[in-house]
């Protein structure tokens, strides 16, 4: 099988930890001396996606060169011949009703029902790029490098359980030099609270279990990940959704996440990656 060849999570996972990093911590230093300069802001931009999209690269430059890679590639980017609906619903509109659902529980707490109106607004800034452009590159970036690459080169060792336990520890340290970009989302949960900041990284492990789930589900589809990425950003923007309300949307992933473990606990706890394991668990 292709799984077999993805065989360097090491070398995969330096790289896109270290350039990234580094690009990062420069474009944070950049977007704090004069941050209203032209000059700044455009360097701090381009860094700042450069990193973004190193993980993309590394992991392209090491399927192209591979002919049965590249096929394996093609093939789970454009085929949903093995797509159920109920995955494709999942997919599009889970991150909706989880985002929703916890505006309704905090209305019980005394939050207002303003969450529920349109925000017209973004809580964050990208310098000479747009928020919508990001909320939209970086899901697809980002994927072009987890799920063509960086999670088959995990699930080859482990499990599905550990694969994404591991990979949503990794990504919480992963996104960490952003926390140092002026305006950037992660830069504004730092200064909104810690327990912000930790409400982000803990909303990682439903957040990665629920989206591994979804690919498996669909035959590695690289496509279901970035829909599923994308919905998981823009919904959590459009509404004036109060930062606690997020901890709540946590909570209830992580309730989804518990059930849908041990419901599937099969095709999560079970080693062995075949075609044939994922039919009998589906």
């Amino acid at each position: 099988m292709p799984i077999e060849k993805y065989r360097h999570p090491i070398l995969f996972y330096i790289l896109a930890t270290l350039i990234p990093w580094l690009s990062w911590f420069v474009a944070g230093h950049i977007s704090h001396i004069t941050p209203n300069n032209n000059f700044n802001m455009v360097a701090a931009s381009i860094l700042g996606i450069l990193g973004l999209a190193s993980p993309m690269i590394i992991a392209l430059s090491i399927l192209l060169p591979d002919k049965e890679l590249r096929t394996d590639l093609l093939k789970r980017s454009f085929s949903f011949k093995k797509i159920k609906p109920i995955y494709i619903l999942a997919t599009c509109f889970l991150m909706l009703i989880s985002i929703l659902l916890a505006q309704a529980v905090s209305l019980l707490l005394g939050y207002s029902s303003d969450q529920f109106k349109l925000s017209g607004v973004f809580s964050f800034s990208a310098g000479i790029f747009p928020a919508w452009f990001i909320l939209f590159m970086a899901p697809v970036l980002e994927e072009l490098a987890w799920h063509t690459y960086g999670t088959d080169c995990l699930r080859k060792r482990f499990n599905l359980i550990s694969t994404s336990l591991m990979f949503a520890i990794y990504w919480a340290f992963w996104h960490f030099p952003l926390s140092f970009i002026k305006d950037y989302y992660q830069a504004n949960l730092a200064e909104s609270g810690w327990i912000y900041s930790l409400n982000f990284a803990v909303s990682l492990i439903p957040y990665v279990v629920l989206m591994n789930w979804l690919y498996y589900k669909t035959d590695r589809n690289i496509l279901i990940a970035i829909v599923f990425h994308i919905t998981a950003g823009f919904f959590n923007e459009i509404f004036l959704t109060n930062p606690d309300s997020k901890i709540i949307q946590t909570i209830l992933l992580l309730a989804l996440t518990i059930f849908i473990v041990i419901k599937d606990r099969d095709f999560f706890f079970n080693r062995e990656y075949s075609a044939w394991l994922l039919l009998k668990c589906d």
